[in-house]
């Protein structure tokens, strides 16, 4: 069993900078898939970057919309997991939530409860 914890939103101004971070307790170490996902009012929870351990397609990844600004990164003991956002802007703004998968074998998805990031104009 995994619990995840972010920290780190808050409201910052456009092009400001946040950095936020999601802290694994419990046994993290068959985690393979490290991810940052958002959902801002009225829309779907989308993918916003990820880090994937291991195997063919190990390696981070991010959405179109945030290449470039973000960069996610990890501990080495897997339970840490974090997302630098620059130069935000104001359709950043939702709700932000950590990720963690165990596998390949039993998969199983942790979520945490979510950090709001409010980016004014």
């Amino acid at each position: 069993q995994v619990r995840l914890v972010e920290y780190g939103g808050g409201l910052v101004h456009t092009g400001g900078s946040l950095r936020l971070s999601c802290a694994a307790s419990g046994n993290s170490e068959r985690v393979n898939f490290m991810g940052w996902y958002r959902q801002a009012p009225g829309k779907e929870r989308e993918l916003v970057a990820s880090i994937s351990i291991g195997g063919d397609s190990a390696g981070s990844s991010y959405a179109d919309s945030v290449k470039g600004r973000f960069t996610i990164s990890r501990d080495n003991a897997r339970t840490l997991v974090y997302l630098q956002m620059d130069s935000l802007k104001p359709e950043d703004t939702a709700n932000y939530y950590c990720k963690m998968s165990e596998g390949p074998w039993y998969p199983r998805d942790y979520w945490g409860q979510g950090t709001l990031v409010a980016v004014s104009t």
